[in-house]
Order: structure tokens, then sequence, then C-alpha cells
């Protein structure tokens, strides 16, 4: 990796400041002069306009014409990428017992679409939060599955939302962890009319351990442990549209990258 390391630790050092952050954030909203920004931020004259000349003479901002500050073009790209660090930042211990290591480059650099999330902790509140996602769906229902956290209630939404011509997709790890009973589930629910109609459809991905659910309403993700092994104790839930933009490009990767399903390899 080819990086300006001295360059790149002297905007870090220029966003090391909370007041200089501050700045940033309040004229990203609205452009502002010295004495507004003062007023809004509890402090001097004198401070913010020490601050504002930092930030300045970086190129993060400028003052226009009216002798309000802006950002410049550089201060716009700079201040898109503080959420994804403040998501990692804000869950630090969660991403030190879990890992990123299978999860592709792009999607680990747009983790600050994650930002507006509610961690849902312990398994009986996920599986609940689970079944909820399932039955506020009205179109369709998408999942990246490494272990099937199907309980009979979940199997229930399921087959009334198959019913109501809810399309259901599916990719699966070829090493995923199936109920016993999932092949008998599926023949009583009489599931395989759905697959020849093309409401249900199924894929198999050589290795995937991120769990992820998206639907017309909600979404929610899960990170595999240091292990690499699904964890279903944990997700991040939210109906929020950038939240479940990510959620659905990532779910598009994984089918597009996956293969025909083959009912053999769940067995």
């Amino acid at each position: 990796m080819n990086l300006d390391s001295a360059k790149i630790a002297n905007d870090f050092l220029e966003l090391a400041s909370e007041q200089r952050l501050n700045i940033l954030l309040n004229i990203a909203e609205k452009k502002l002069n010295i004495s507004k920004l003062a007023k809004l931020l509890n402090s001097t004259n004198p401070e913010i306009h020490r601050n504002v000349g930092r930030l300045t003479k970086a190129g993060l901002i400028k003052k226009n014409p009216e002798g309000n500050y802006e950002l410049s073009v550089y201060g716009k790209a700079i201040l898109q990428q503080i959420p994804s660090f403040s998501f990692v930042s804000e869950n630090r211990d969660f991403f030190n017992s879990h890992s990123l290591e299978n999860l592709e480059t792009k999607f680990i650099q747009r983790l600050g679409a994650l930002q507006e999330k509610k961690k849902i902790k312990g398994f009986v509140k996920v599986l609940e939060k689970w079944k909820k996602i399932h039955e506020n769906a009205d179109k369709y229902i998408y999942n990246v599955l490494s272990e099937i956290p199907y309980s009979s209630d979940i199997i229930d939404v399921i087959s009334t939302k198959l019913k109501n011509n809810v399309q259901i997709r599916s990719v699966f790890s070829e090493n995923v962890i199936v109920p016993e009973d999932r092949k008998k589930i599926f023949e009583a629910k009489g599931f395989q009319k759905y697959v020849s109609s093309g409401i249900l459809e199924r894929k198999i991905s050589k290795s995937n351990t991120l769990g992820l659910l998206i639907t017309d309403k909600d979404a929610a993700v899960f990170f595999p442990n240091t292990d690499g092994l699904p964890d279903l104790s944990e997700m991040f839930f939210s109906s929020d549209p950038i939240f479940r933009d990510w959620c659905q490009d990532y779910f598009d990767w994984c089918w597009k990258n996956s293969s025909n399903f083959q009912e053999s390899k769940l067995d």
C-alpha cells in the first residue's frame, strides 16, 4: 500500500482537535462566520479564529465573499470519511471480538454507512428481532446465511410471506450450519412449489461468514467472531436507507458471486 504517511498524519493532526472537528461539522450544515461559530461552540472569537486559520491553511475550509466559512471540496471529501472511522471507533470492543477478514475491502471502506444502527445483543433478542424483520416485509426478503436460525415460528412467517408472493432470496455458505429437520420442514410446508415458480430462490457461496438480512423495510448484519464462525448473539439493525443500501450492495455482490443451489451441499 503506497501511502503518503506525512500528509495523512498532518490531516489527522488537524482533525485531532474536538473544536476543529466541530467547526467542520457545523459549517458542513451551514455557512458561518467566526462570531456565529464562537456562539455555537461556546468559545471565544480568538480561539475560533485560530482554529479556523489552521483549517483554512490545511485546505479543509475556505472563506466566501460574504465573510462566511464553508467546506472546500477537499474538506467535504475528508468529512465523508469520518463516519467509517467513527463507526469502528464507537464499536471497538465489538470488533476486538469479531472479524472483518473475509469482508471485501470495498465494504470495509464503507462501514460508515452502518452508523445509524441499533446493536441488539443476546440470542433470544436477536431471534425476536429476526422474526419481526420478516413480519414487516411486504415485497422481498433477502439473506446471506452461515447459520440458519429458523425456528418454527419464523418458518411459519416465511410460509405466509411466500403465500403472499413476497420474494425470498437466500445465499447459503457451503459449510452452513442447518437444523436437523430443515429438509422435513421444507417438504412439509410445500416450499418446492415456490422454488419452481421463482418466488423462492437460493444460491451457494464457497465461503461466507458474514450474516445478513434485508427487506424492503429493514436490514440487519452479523459479523463473525475472531475464529471466523457465525455469531448470532449480536447484530446491528436499522431501517435507515443508507444502512440498507450497504446491506443491499453486499447482498447483490454475494448473489452475483455465488453458484447455483445444490441441496446435497446442505445435507
